[in-house]
């Protein structure tokens, strides 16, 4: 049988336990040599994931004076030469804790492929599912919190590559409405603890003495019932609880889903949860960009400079990286419709925290944003860039149920060079 996900996991093991866990201006130099040992200071992974293809020009690498640009004008930044699309005015004054990457290059130019080419390093393949970044970060690093699981994934859709070839365990526990953090996480009516211990009891004795062809799969399943049993009666529960934030708080992240996600990942990371994504979706602007990409842009640049502010307020920006990533760009020419059709041949990203020295740019685009000009960096160089920021080893060969060896970034290099 193929490995469980978690999301199967946990809702088997709610229907049996009476419960539900889950809702319907520096310019980079020659890169140094890249340490062979794990490098990294950061303890946690935030990744903003702009799904459905966010378009450069209009963000992160805008070229104001060139026809490419469009409508959306560019805005000078905290950082002298560095300039943003006009609709990320809060990100603009966080500059100076930014790094910018404006040398992005994709082999995959349709959304489900880009996605996961962008989550695991690898193209989709019919023999094998990889793991995403955060399920490898749950397999080769401690877990910092005994309860909480290590990889949490707000927004995401069920084509998450998940856990991939590693155990189930390592795949992302699912939360649709951050709002509504771990819904129904309390035993169902009439389900008291003796009762529920006794559910236990009797799973345990159906696993040891089932006739399942694949014991591995059920010892699986099993842990991670335990784990939903042990979560239900932990005081951790409250870390998906936004309302214990004062109204100040919620209210600088925005009223949306997105912000909401952005301030549950940092209650997250706060608590030990190693790796939060958190996905923006909408992204996908082949008519009408202009107005669509100011609606994104408007959500994106209330939640991410407040996680940024909040992280570093709290002192934790130094020991959480945020990466913001799409799965590829838009098109630098307009179509008919007004809009910018798929372009995974040269797009952005931006980190911040996790050692990732501010105010930089690395890489550059041509003059209209269409190829690398200089320094360019494919998607599993990126994926490395998370691993060397927090301390994994990048080099540790994993192998798939047929023997195949993987690692985590594929031959994926580090941005070294970004790390102060």
């Amino acid at each position: 049988m193929n490995d469980p996900t978690r999301r199967a996991i946990l809702l088997r093991a709610a229907g049996l336990l009476g419960v539900s866990l889950l809702p319907p201006g520096l310019w980079s130099a020659d890169p140094p040599a890249v340490p062979a040992a794990p490098v990294g200071s950061a303890k946690s992974l935030i990744l903003l994931f702009m799904a459905g293809g966010m378009s450069h020009l209009d963000t992160f690498d805008p070229k104001p004076g060139r026809e490419v640009q469009g409508p959306i004008g560019a805005i000078p930044t905290s950082v002298d030469g560095v300039m943003l699309g006009q609709h990320l005015p809060n990100l603009a004054k966080q500059m100076g804790r930014c790094a910018l990457i404006r040398s992005l290059t994709s082999t995959q130019g349709a959304h489900e492929q880009g996605v996961y080419y962008m989550r695991t390093s690898y193209t989709m393949r019919g023999t094998a599912r990889h793991p995403a970044v955060g399920a490898w970060a749950a397999q080769l690093l401690p877990r910092m919190n005994p309860t909480l699981p290590p990889f949490i994934a707000i927004g995401s859709d069920s084509r998450h590559p998940g856990a991939g070839f590693l155990p189930a365990a390592c795949g992302p526990l699912p939360i649709g409405d951050p709002a509504k953090g771990l819904q129904y996480a309390k035993p169902a009516k009439g389900i008291d603890g003796a009762r529920q211990d006794h559910r236990m009891a009797l799973l345990g004795d159906l696993d040891a003495h089932g006739t399942a062809p694949d014991a591995e799969a059920v010892r699986a399943y099993h842990e991670l019932y335990a784990e939903a049993v042990k979560l239900m009666a932990s005081q951790d529960l409250a870390a998906f609880d936004l309302s214990q934030e004062s109204e100040a708080v919620r209210d600088s992240y925005g009223d949306d889903a997105f912000g909401h996600g952005c301030l549950l990942a940092r209650r997250l990371v706060e608590r030990g949860v190693r790796t939060v994504e958190v996905t923006l979706g909408g992204w996908d602007t082949h008519d009408d960009s202009a107005t669509r990409i100011e609606d994104r842009c408007n959500i994106l640049d209330r939640g991410l400079p407040a996680l940024l502010s909040d992280l570093a307020s709290r002192g934790l920006l130094a020991t959480t990286m945020v990466a913001v990533v799409s799965e590829f760009g838009r098109s630098p020419k307009m179509n008919v419709r007004d809009g910018r059709d798929h372009h995974p041949k040269c797009f952005s990203a931006l980190l911040a925290g996790g050692g990732i020295r501010g105010g930089q740019v690395y890489g550059a685009s041509d003059e209209d944003g269409q190829a690398p000009a200089r320094d360019t960096v494919q998607v599993p160089d990126f994926n490395a860039t998370l691993a060397y920021g927090l301390g994994c080893d990048r080099t540790r060969m994993l192998h798939a149920p047929d023997g195949r060896p993987f690692t985590m970034a594929d031959k994926g290099k580090p941005l070294v060079s970004l790390f102060a």
